[in-house]
């Protein structure tokens, strides 16, 4: 754990028409659409209509642009998420509400083959995934909690800092590749149903209501 597939880091400076910017937004469509290895610098540079020495002046390597890709998408939802969490206008499931609806999109960019490609033949990446996931879900999460818990919407037994790290350990798990080709779920869809299932024992009955009300649909 990261707009829709179009331009979740281009987003962060539409009018961006620097070689970077062109450069990222071009290889975001192609590792997300086609994967890890069928992306080249050949094919990026013949769609960028420059050589392939002026791309590698800009990015050493495939590896660096896709890092880069995935750090401008960490950095984004964590800004869309501390926006949703400081908005003192929304109850707590309109929070849970809008928190997925930022989260989803980028998760549907990931597909299970995408991560097992990442996790044979990119393993710095694959590992720095899970490092953004390691320290922003306890963070977001654990600030969601406590906010729960003061309004009256998360049972005031729940330890928040222990319900961030398993909901943490738990998107971990089944967003693993192995996982994934168990359940046969996108890890957009991993993370809906494993939402509904934590929050069945997370809320208080006037928490879980407005909680069924706002996602019935």
């Amino acid at each position: 754990m990261v707009a829709s597939a179009d331009n979740s880091t281009a987003a962060a400076g539409a009018a961006d028409h620097s070689p970077n910017a062109r450069i990222l937004a071009a290889a975001q469509r192609h590792f997300f659409a086609y994967g890890y290895n069928a992306v080249t610098m050949d094919d990026l540079a013949h769609e960028l209509g420059m050589s392939k020495k002026t791309l590698y002046r800009h990015f050493p390597g495939k590896d660096a642009i896709l890092a880069t890709i995935i750090e401008g998408i960490g950095r984004q939802i964590r800004l869309e998420l501390d926006a949703v969490l400081d908005n003192p206008r929304i109850s707590f499931s309109q929070k849970l509400r809008a928190m997925i609806g930022v989260i989803v999109p980028r998760l549907a960019l990931m597909s299970p083959t995408l991560l097992r490609e990442l996790q044979r033949y990119a393993p710095r990446i694959f590992q720095r995934i899970d490092e953004l996931r390691q320290r922003n879900i306890p963070y977001v999460f654990g600030r969601l909690f406590r906010e729960g818990i003061a309004d009256g919407s998360v049972h005031p037994a729940l330890d928040p800092d222990f319900a961030a790290q398993f909901w943490l350990q738990a998107i971990r798990g089944l967003s693993h590749p192995d996982v994934l080709a168990t359940t046969r779920l996108t890890p957009a869809h991993t993370l809906e149903k494993a939402l509904d299932l934590f929050a069945g024992g997370l809320l208080t009955r006037a928490g879980r209501k407005d909680y069924e009300k706002l996602f019935a649909h």
